[in-house]
């Protein structure tokens, strides 16, 4: 987007929006392979529907994992919240089909004698970072995320327990001088388990936490509420709507600000550069941005499968950039060893991290102590900035 005034638009879905149950089991999974082997090789998709969850994929790694897949599953399902007629936790059928990893995969990604490991897979990987919200992301996406995360909580603590667990958000958001000022529309779709229930009625429960967790004076006279624009929303979950493994990838990431490669990221290990160079392209653009090196940052890695460097490595400041954009590339090749390895090391990407990344988005997130989102750290400043 290169006009200063415009609108801009980012949608989120909550923890419970069948997709997203998809991506916690697929997560939760990965996290049991490398809870008990740091090195565990693991793809793996989950597909949901009513009264059944159907997991797949490929795994090298402890057989006692693939023992629990089952209680793994139905813990998920019970944490999100669902017991519901045609979709309970306890009651639910789950289906594994999970099988070893393809030698011809294997032989590529291992190291050998002569040959650092390579990567998972070829493709192409986005990071971006912008001035715009304290966590260096697109407003639109971050407070579409917010909203979601904030009455989550209020379902599960019991304060708002009218609320059932699938929701989604949308933000319009008007930009002036490439800053966001004000919402103009705002969309919130909400399964509610008292069917008496009007639009109006949700959104009278809603309207105050949305305010709460919005800056102030980006609610306006002006702005149009959708609330529960169907009119009624009491079936929720698999059950109302099948839900799929790596199928909301613009909610994941940039909320559509930022290209996207394609790649999905939840049930992959971190040596699927899928997964582990998008982390690394937005650690970097957010270190860029951080650095005072431009308002606005997107990056682009690309790698061949069984190759462990990346063929290319593009910066593109959007005309924001107080340094040169080749300069930054050589910067970033002196600073970052983007190598899956490499990146894997940095980033302490073989711990059990993800299952939490699999809801409100894998950026914007506060590092975590035992080092979940430790891409989202700016620690690469000063190296940075040493470097140009």
């Amino acid at each position: 987007m290169t006009r200063k005034n415009h609108v801009f638009t980012s949608e989120s879905v909550s923890e419970g929006h069948p997709d997203k149950v998809c991506d916690r089991i697929s997560d939760a999974i990965l996290d049991a392979f490398l809870t008990e082997d740091p090195q565990a090789r693991v793809a793996c998709e989950t597909f949901a529907t009513t009264d059944r969850v159907v997991i797949g994929g490929e795994v090298r790694g402890p057989a006692s994992v693939i023992q629990r897949v089952e209680d793994i599953a139905r813990e998920c399902v019970r944490d999100i919240g669902y017991e519901q007629e045609g979709f309970h936790w306890a009651n639910l059928n789950v289906d594994s089909f999970l099988h070893a990893q393809s030698a011809d995969i294997a032989q590529g990604v291992d190291a050998a004698q002569n040959k650092d490991e390579g990567a998972g897979d070829q493709g192409i990987m986005f990071g971006y970072a912008t001035i715009e919200t304290d966590d260096l992301m697109p407003a639109p996406l971050q407070y579409s995320h917010a909203i979601l995360r904030r009455l989550a909580e209020l379902r599960k603590d019991g304060t708002e327990g009218w609320m059932g667990p699938d929701a989604k958000s949308q933000l319009s958001v008007r930009y002036e001088n490439d800053l966001p000022v004000e919402v103009t529309s705002l969309v919130l779709s909400t399964q509610h388990l008292d069917a008496s229930m009007t639009p109006d009625d949700v959104r009278e429960r809603v309207a105050p936490h949305i305010r709460d967790v919005l800056p102030e004076g980006w609610l306006t006279d002006n702005t149009v509420w959708h609330v529960n624009p169907t009119g009624k929303f009491v079936i929720g979950g698999p059950d109302g709507d099948a839900g799929l493994t790596g199928r909301k990838i613009i909610v994941d990431t940039y909320g559509g600000a930022a290209p996207h490669g394609g790649g999905a990221f939840s049930g992959k290990d971190p040596t699927k550069v899928d997964r582990s160079a998008a982390y690394a392209a937005r650690y970097l653009a957010k270190n860029i941005v951080a650095a005072g090196m431009a308002k606005r940052c997107t990056l682009q890695l690309s790698y061949a499968i069984g190759v462990a460097h990346p063929l290319s490595i593009l910066v593109d400041t959007h005309r924001t950039g107080e340094v040169d954009e080749a300069e930054i590339e050589r910067a970033i090749d002196q600073v970052m060893n983007l190598t899956p390895r490499g990146i894997r090391e940095h980033l302490g990407l073989n711990k059990p991290i993800y299952e939490r990344t699999a809801a409100y988005g894998h950026f914007g997130r506060a590092p975590d102590a035992d080092g979940g989102f430790s891409w989202e750290k700016t620690d690469l400043v000063d190296a940075l900035q040493k470097a140009v």
